[in-house]
This record gives structure tokens, C-alpha cells and sequence, in this order.
């Protein structure tokens, strides 16, 4: 027996699971889409607490993404082994589209509602984080620094976080595709492991992990002691709303998580591992 599936057994797997996850009940959805949120936003906190001190130094700043990468990947772990739904990996379900095995219908309904469920486990954990105090760690400048990492990403330009999100999506489903290729925990944990360091490493963009980490510094900058610590300037801070995160981050980072995993994981792979079979026995 072999240790790992081949692309295109892995392929015909993310065709079944696509099938399950167009028919999965609502509140089922919402209710896996609300984990996975937490699960990533727990991700998020545990790697900004990790690596604080290394960001908010010019000189140290790629160590710490560096540090920041070692604790993140957690957090898909939990997404794919503990149970979620996660709506970036779920952008995998194009293949089962590709196949016309679910609608497109079918697809973009779970979309939704995994992507509300997202939305409101990352606000929670946001909201108490924020409550918990935990920002004043290190005298403030954790709080000065979820801060300043949520205004440099309200920052970028449309076509910049667009282009952010399409590399991010294109690592965290390579994730998700090794994951379901191994046989074994071990080989599942190490596959997801490797391509979400990377990913936070090179500083891209993931709509569910930016709703954490823009809304908490949000919230963060309500706080006067943070606020300072982050020395940012009062025009940045009066920039940093929710407006800004809708239309300046959010919006583009999905638009570019969606061609990162449907396309360049999804699509590409049902190209080169079915689709030549598929489109000569139609």
C-alpha cells in the first residue's frame, strides 16, 4: 500500500468531498465555518504573541514573519484534522464544478455561508482578545503591533492585495492537497505544515485570517496605551475602519484567494490529471 495518493487520486477525492460539501445542511455549514474561523484567528494571536517583538524591528522583522510562519500552520491543522469548514480551502470545490458533479449554485451557497461562519469565529476571538487585556503584553506593544500589521494591510493597493491573495490561496491549497494525499497523521501534519510557513513567511494575504487580524486592530485602537504603541500617526489610525477593511482589503484578498485555489490548484489539477480523460469520454 502506498504511503501517499497521487495527484490524481487526490484529485477524484477533492471531487467526492466538493459532492458532500454542496449538499452539507446550513447550519451545519455555519456552524463548521464559525470553528475554522476561530481556528485560524487562533493561528493568527498565537503568532503575532510569538513574534511581537521581532516585527516591530526593521532590523528583525523577516525573523519574526520567519517565527510567525512556525506557529501559524496550527491553525489549518486544527481546520483539517480537528473538523471546519474552511471557505479558502473550500475554493477546491471548482473541481467538483469542473466535473459537473455540483452547480454552480451549490457551490457558491457554500461559499456563503462558510465564509459567514469564518467571519463570525475570527470576530470572536478578535473581540476577546481584545477584552482578555492579553494586548498589553510586553508593554503594549502587542497591542501596538496588531495595530500596525491591520493599517499596512487596509494600506495596500486593490491589484497589490488582489495579487497577495492569489499566492496565499495557491500555498494554503497546496496545503490542504498535500494533507489529503498523505496516509498517515504524521505525513498530514508535516504537509500542511510546510506551505503555510511559507505563506506567512512571504507575507501574503488570507480574507479569513485578515478577519482577525484587521477587525482586532480595530477594536485594539480604541485603546489609548495601544494606540501609542504602535506609533502610528493619527491620520493611519483615523484610517484604520471597517470600511476600509471591506473595500481595501477584504474584497480584493477574496477576489485573489479564489484564483489562487480554484485556478492555479484546482483547475490546474483537474486539467492535467482528468480533464483530457473526461473531455474524450464526453
Amino acid at each position: 500500500m502506498s504511503a501517499f495518493k497521487t495527484p490524481r487520486e487526490i484529485c477524484l477525492f477533492v471531487s467526492e468531498l466538493g459532492i458532500k460539501k454542496a449538499s452539507s445542511s446550513s447550519p451545519v455549514l455555519v456552524a463548521l465555518g464559525v470553528l475554522a474561523g476561530a481556528f485560524i484567528a487562533f493561528a493568527a494571536e498565537g503568532s503575532n504573541m510569538a513574534a511581537f517583538n521581532l516585527l516591530a524591528d526593521p532590523s528583525t522583522y523577516g525573523m519574526g514573519r520567519c517565527l510567525a510562519g512556525v506557529v501559524f500552520p496550527t491553525g489549518l491543522m486544527l481546520v483539517l484534522l480537528a473538523g471546519g469548514e474552511l471557505f479558502t480551502g473550500n475554493t477546491l470545490m471548482a473541481i467538483s464544478l469542473a466535473r459537473k458533479k455540483i452547480t454552480l449554485g451549490g457551490m457558491v451557497r457554500n461559499w456563503t455561508l462558510v465564509y459567514l461562519g469564518n467571519f463570525l469565529g475570527s470576530i470572536l476571538v478578535a473581540h476577546m482578545m481584545v477584552g482578555s487585556g492579553l494586548f498589553g503584553s510586553g508593554a503594549n506593544m502587542l497591542g501596538g503591533v496588531t495595530i500596525k500589521i491591520a493599517s499596512g494591510k487596509v494600506s495596500l493597493s486593490f491589484l497589490s492585495a488582489f495579487y497577495l491573495g492569489i499566492l496565499c490561496n495557491w500555498l494554503v491549497c497546496l496545503a490542504v492537497w498535500i494533507c489529503f494525499g498523505a496516509m498517515d497523521m504524521a505525513g498530514k501534519i508535516l504537509g500542511i505544515f510546510c506551505p503555510i510557513w511559507l505563506f506567512i513567511t512571504s507575507g501574503f494575504e488570507h480574507s479569513v485570517a485578515n478577519m482577525y487580524y484587521i477587525p482586532a486592530g480595530i477594536m485594539a485602537k480604541a485603546n489609548a496605551a495601544w494606540a501609542t504603541a504602535s506609533g502610528l500617526s493619527p491620520e493611519k489610525l483615523d484610517a484604520l475602519t471597517w470600511g476600509a477593511f471591506v473595500v481595501n482589503n477584504l474584497v480584493p484578498v477574496t477576489l485573489g484567494n479564489i484564483v489562487g485555489g480554484a485556478v492555479f490548484v484546482g483547475l490546474a489539477y483537474w486539467y492535467a490529471c482528468l480533464g483530457a480523460e473526461e473531455r474524450c469520454g464526453a
